[in-house]
């Protein structure tokens, strides 16, 4: 099956070159020797990248390698400057980032929806011979050039925004959760690596609020050293400011679990440490309560946790609550 999640593209991009400065002279019936009047070349097209809401993935950019902008008019008579080559506007969803290819240098980053930056910037226009015009040179017959554009390859890559990003192994349950508590509909299965891709849902909460939760594909030890589906989806993670790290319940030691999601974390990017973190114990239906307490009492110190069951629906709202709790942390507790 054909994955319509792409996070990772790879484009051409050529801003417009500047129009041509324009070499001329007024003429007119009763003006037997007017001065120079060529106008400015218009500006290049600029290549812009646009965030936009609506988008959750870079698949619209798979096929469509090279983006060339036009470029700008030539300047006219009367001062006319020539008109400005049409800009292009590539639209992607909030949370990517553009590299240049050669030099790997960040270009920009898309976080607000509507919002705009000019990745690629068009050639200015050439000015018309009117600018050259001096006390003892009154009639320059000579203009600038336009500008010619830019051309670069670059790199586009997604990282997903949510409020919180579910940490795991293959299997842990984290899609299981994401499709009770939110409207999300990810590929459920009793094997590892049923997800592919990131999911994301919109969980809602109480007086009509709600938060996102992004379900990463699970992690296997070794997965910052490419091991599994390795560093693929690893960077997702940088943009969730709070981590729930997943646990089943009936592992043989689930807090060995949690150090080793948390040193593969470590190894990966050190500042994923620094977020939020949540523990979440699934599957707890499949424990009794003795079990549970000797699950608690080797939790770290001041770690928020919760037990509950997406298949029995206990522990939910609970889940949610501690979740709210963490986003809406004020910022002298973080």
């Amino acid at each position: 099956m054909t994955s319509n999640f792409i996070d990772y593209v790879k484009i051409n991009l050529k801003s417009g070159n500047g129009g041509k400065g324009f070499t001329h002279f007024r003429r007119e019936k009763f003006v037997d020797k007017g001065g120079p009047d060529g106008g400015d070349g218009g500006r290049g097209g600029h290549i812009i990248l646009r965030g936009n809401k609506q988008l959750w993935t870079l698949i619209h950019l798979k096929y469509q390698k090279h983006f060339k902008a036009e470029s700008g008019v030539t300047g006219g008579k009367s001062k006319s400057t020539g008109r400005q080559g049409e800009d292009i506007i590539i639209d992607v969803p909030l949370g990517t980032i553009a590299r240049n290819a050669e030099t790997n240098e960040r270009i920009a980053e898309i976080i607000e929806d509507g919002q705009e930056i000019i990745l690629v910037p068009g050639g200015m226009g050439g000015l018309g011979n009117h600018h050259f015009k001096t006390s003892t040179k009154q009639a320059p017959e000579y203009s600038q050039p336009g500008i010619p554009g830019t051309e670069i390859w670059c790199i586009l890559e997604l990282k997903l925004l949510a409020d919180v990003g579910l940490v795991g192994f293959p299997n842990a349950g984290k899609s299981t959760l994401l499709s009770s508590i939110s409207a999300a509909k990810p590929e459920i299965g009793d094997y590892p690596f049923t997800t592919l891709v990131p999911n994301l849902g919109v969980v809602k909460y109480r007086d009509f609020q709600s938060f996102v939760m992004a379900d990463i594909p699970g992690i296997i030890e070794g997965a910052s050293e490419g091991k599994g589906l390795g560093l693929r989806f690893l960077r997702h993670i940088e943009r969730n400011a709070n981590l729930l790290f997943l646990i089943a319940s009936d592992e043989a030691k689930p807090l060995d679990v949690y150090k080793t999601l948390v040193k593969e974390l470590k190894a990966f990017n050190p500042e994923l440490l620094d977020k939020n973190r949540i523990l979440g114990f699934s599957k707890s239906d499949l424990i009794d309560e003795k079990t549970k307490q000797k699950i608690i009492k080797k939790i770290p110190e001041g770690m928020p946790y919760v037990f509950f069951s997406a298949v029995t629906q206990t522990g939910l709202n609970e889940l949610k609550d501690i979740i709210w709790e963490n986003i809406n942390k004020p910022e002298e507790e973080l």
